[in-house]
């Protein structure tokens, strides 16, 4: 049974520079939502909507912003980042079995291949030749790394992770289940009506601190790599198409896809459904909102959206068939207007 940690309020504050508002001996072993928390545990307070919830809340103590402080009951801890406070926090709650240095009998490693005497490889690994595994890295049960690939020094890859080949990992990454990276990318060329496979033959490259998602793909590159830079977050089920260049500190919400040859730059927010067609370029700072289709290049920072928003069926069918007489109607007003500017 593993031990449940425990903090002083005095003790969060001073870690993580956090000015306290109540009984500093308060003892936290926890942390819950506000409608859900006890006695003993720390909740947070970051999206206006749950201010409701605040008033309520049973919650030891409360992570929040200085303009919500008065209507907290309990203790609360003052941040300007009240969500990355609670992160912080809670992250000394997420509690690890503890990893065990070595090599599970099971696991199978090519004698050219190199593990650091560090690292934990699980039960049904298998490791191909020339690759190498980092000190403190972790290779969960059934992963699959093939051939020429790295994992940097105190990476995870959780488990049934595979890298299919030429992939390199940065230092302390997260792959989580069933992700594929290295596989081969959507590369055809037609030729007399048939189709003929493009050759992959680069990598993939992860920079430092990047996270994977369950069940997402990066496919690697034709010529050059497909490239992560650090900091890059990719929720689950994302496809990233071949030749792809992330920038760093861009995150990508789940069911997103790019195609091969886009490149996205630095602190870019991809929400979730979107999708980014290949060979465009997105700049710094752009954040694409839900279900939106990126089809040009985008040149300047700022929000992005396209779609139609959700609305009753009839009222949709109605615009639909408007929709297609659009060109039509755009003429008719362009030739009254000249007609006007005319008489």
């Amino acid at each position: 049974m593993i031990r449940q940690p425990t903090f002083t309020l005095a003790t969060l504050s001073e870690r993580f520079g956090l000015t306290l508002s109540g009984d500093g001996k308060l003892a936290i072993r926890g942390v819950a939502t506000l409608a859900g928390a006890a006695h003993g545990q720390i909740s947070f307070l970051a999206n206006p909507r749950y201010r409701k919830d605040l008033l309520s809340t049973q919650a030891s103590a409360v992570v929040l912003p200085a303009a919500d402080a008065a209507a907290a009951p309990c203790a609360v801890l003052i941040s300007s980042n009240a969500y990355a406070s609670f992160a912080r926090i809670a992250a000394l709650f997420d509690h690890d079995s503890g990893v065990v240095a070595g090599i599970h009998p099971t696991a199978v490693i090519d004698s050219s291949a190199q593990v650091d005497a560090s690292a934990s490889i699980g039960p049904g690994v298998c490791i191909g030749a020339r690759s190498q595994v980092g000190a403190g890295a972790v290779v969960g049960a059934g992963c699959v790394i093939g051939e020429d690939c790295a994992i940097g020094n105190d990476s995870h890859l959780v488990a049934r992770v595979t890298l299919v080949k030429r992939v390199r990992v940065g230092t302390h990454c997260l792959i989580h289940p069933g992700a594929v990276l290295g596989a081969d990318g959507f590369g055809l060329a037609m030729d007399q009506g048939r189709w003929l496979k493009v050759p992959q033959l680069g990598g993939v490259v992860l920079g430092d601190d990047c996270e994977i998602g369950a069940n997402t793909t990066i496919d690697r590159g034709a010529l050059d790599d497909t490239v992560l830079e650090d900091d890059v977050r990719i929720d689950n089920q994302v496809q990233i198409g071949h030749n792809v260049r992330i920038g760093a500190h861009t995150a990508i919400a789940g069911c997103a896809a790019v195609a091969g040859s886009a490149k996205i730059g630095r602190f870019c927010l991809i929400a979730g459904g979107a999708g980014i067609v290949g060979h465009i370029e997105i700049c710094d700072r752009v954040t694409v909102t839900a279900m939106s289709l990126v089809t040009h290049s985008i040149t300047q920072a700022g929000s992005y959206s396209s779609g139609v928003p959700l609305q009753e069926t009839r009222d949709w069918r109605r615009n639909a068939a408007r929709f297609r007489h659009l060109d039509e109607l755009a003429r008719r007003v362009k030739t009254i207007h000249n007609n006007e500017n005319t008489e």
